[in-house]
């Protein structure tokens, strides 16, 4: 974040990470949608729209676009920065596959989703695009494995997470619509840099994800 008010009010309230929403001095992370119903005390439904099965299958699909997206940068825009944040595209483009490994992670473990882990840099090694990509096809497999693994399991138990206590089923869904959000700026990048994306995620890859029209945040 660049904004240095923004800095500021966060300090101020006492929020360590974002996003948050706040009212006055009380805030609440904005990493489940809610959270941020019950926060500020909204009538909407905010149970996922999509069942756990309905969301694995289709973060399948969207990995599988994700990943022929990145294939098509070319090496030497990776260094170029995100406006109005201190992130690479390249580590922009790591971080699509970097937030399933960190919901897998919890999953494997049992241990608390950490924001380090949703932080977390692409290694030296990965320095390419091919690269990004063929990391991307191991977190696919590895989703998909687990997935497997865990179709015929309860997803209505809390799960343990840096924000607070959330529902599998919420996980999952914000694993899928945080990641595939990333993918949408993806093929951004790629239009900004005259690059036509190849078969970009459609209006039905993000149907019943809780995301918005808006592909960057002002």
């Amino acid at each position: 974040m660049e904004d240095n008010g923004g800095r500021d009010e966060l300090a101020r309230i006492g929020a360590r990470s974002i996003p948050v929403v706040s009212r006055g001095d009380d805030y609440v992370f904005a990493q489940v949608i809610s959270d941020v119903v019950d926060f500020l005390e909204l009538e909407d439904d905010p149970s996922p729209e999509l069942s756990p099965a309905e969301l694995a299958t289709r973060f399948d699909g969207n990995l599988q676009t994700a990943i022929r997206l990145v294939r098509q940068m070319p090496d030497e825009h990776l260094s170029r920065e995100l406006p109005n944040r201190p992130r690479s595209w390249r580590v922009l483009l790591h971080h699509v596959f970097q937030i399933p490994v960190a919901f897998l992670d919890m999953e494997d473990t049992g241990e608390s989703l950490t924001h380090q882990s949703y932080l977390a840099a692409p290694p030296d090694d990965m320095q390419t695009s091919a690269q990004i990509a063929d990391f991307g096809e191991a977190v696919r497999t590895r989703f998909n494995a687990w997935w497997e693994g865990s179709k015929d399991e309860d997803f209505s138990g809390q799960v343990p997470t840096y924000f607070g206590g959330t529902t599998r089923h919420e996980m999952l869904e914000r694993t899928v619509w945080h990641s595939t959000q990333h993918m949408r700026q993806t093929a951004s990048l790629l239009e900004q840099s005259g690059i036509t994306p190849d078969r970009p995620l459609t209006k039905a890859a993000i149907e019943g994800l809780p995301l918005t029209d808006a592909v960057w945040d002002e």
